[in-house]
């Protein structure tokens, strides 16, 4: 086992060659017990015991010695795969982007490995790719705006889910203070016409959104007239469809001195709608946005939006599902609610900045 490349630690040394070092050599070197060893290794929650100085003594060894845990056997012992599906309506849109990159950070950081499908909104792979991911073996779903409604044998975290599932639980957003937020906003700065753009029909967020705009709007008598209610249609995940939805509230020539979008993509869309009919964001048309995704801070002008914390969302969803996987609580739902915050930038201001000058050109 010694060689002129062999490494020294507390215990016996380790050979450095091309044959993958095992469990037992690694634990000999380190001059502590196999169990121990692989305990900091695959992250068990009893290893929160162990000193962090020999965890970090260890991991530095795993990473010198370039140790491979041996996966199946580890699969055998603790009879998970220690695999995850992700479910997700669009793979780019950046509302998954952001959720997916919190559930990631988390995923990686645990050690576990995943598989992520789009399903487009087709309700024939809706119901199919959870069938699928059982058959691979996974320890549990993340469903992100997707519909839900099916109770499984493994463990189901969903974000912005909104039905009641047992063994599901929920990461939802305060929508109720979500919408008094926006609408107070405009409310302060005059705004008394406002145009809505509402989320499709498919999207989980929806109806809970648009219910508690109607309850926000009634709080800060702010009337809301049907004919400056717009709603997305189609699936694309780009601006075209706020474009559209903004055209058509333009065309009925119902004065409006603001636009809150169902979402920043929308928003954008919005915005080059109203400077295509000579409208000036936002001193004749206030726009604010929905999720706060990477891109609405760079935006010209810079978008005002209700921020989802989106990242942080995907975080929680991974950390809950990992958490229930470990203590096996498969039927353990309930909803973990997260707070917004608006996030005022350049695409709001004052009704008497515009003297109304945006409702004229309507």
């Amino acid at each position: 086992m010694i060689g002129p490349n062999a490494g020294k630690g507390a215990g016996r040394t380790v050979p450095m060659s091309p044959k993958p070092v095992s469990l037992k050599e690694l634990a000999e070197h380190l001059d502590l017990s196999p169990a121990t060893v692989s305990l900091v290794i695959n992250r068990s929650p009893v290893a929160d015991s162990i000193p962090q100085e020999t965890k970090d003594r260890i991991l530095a060894a795993v990473k010198k010695y370039k140790y491979r845990p041996n996966f199946f056997a580890r699969s055998l012992r603790a009879r998970r795969s220690f695999t995850v599906g992700v479910i997700v309506p669009e793979v780019s849109d950046g509302y998954s982007a952001s959720v997916m990159s919190g559930v990631e950070d988390y995923l990686l950081q645990e050690g576990y490995f995943y598989f992520v499908v789009s399903h487009r909104h087709r309700a024939d792979l809706i119901d199919e790719y959870p069938r699928l991911f059982l058959q691979r073996s996974v320890d549990g779903l993340i469903a992100v705006d997707t519909p839900w409604s099916i109770s499984l044998k493994v463990p189901v975290v969903t974000v912005s889910g909104h039905n009641q599932v047992k063994g599901v639980t929920n990461v939802v957003l305060d929508h109720v203070r979500a919408a008094e937020l926006a609408i107070k906003h405009l409310a302060e700065l005059g705004h008394r016409q406002i145009a809505f753009i509402k989320g499709q029909e498919f999207s989980s967020d929806t109806d809970i959104r648009w219910a508690n705009i109607e309850k926000a709007a009634r709080q800060f008598q702010i009337p809301i007239h049907p004919a400056l209610v717009g709603q997305l249609e189609g699936d694309s995940p780009s601006p075209e469809l706020g474009y559209e939805a903004t055209r058509k509230l333009i065309a009925t020539r119902q004065p409006f001195t603001a636009v809150f979008a169902f979402n920043d993509i929308s928003a954008m869309g919005a915005i080059r709608a109203l400077r295509e009919s000579k409208l000036r964001v936002p001193d004749d048309v206030s726009v604010v946005g929905f999720d706060d995704i990477q891109s609405a801070a760079y935006q010209n002008p810079a978008l005002t939006t209700v921020r989802q914390p989106l990242r942080e969302m995907g975080r929680i969803a991974a950390e809950t599902l990992l958490g229930r996987i470990r203590s096996s609580e498969a039927h353990r739902g309930g909803e973990i609610m997260v707070k917004p915050e608006l996030m005022v930038r350049e695409t709001t201001c004052k009704v008497e900045q515009s003297g109304s000058k945006g409702s004229k050109k309507h």
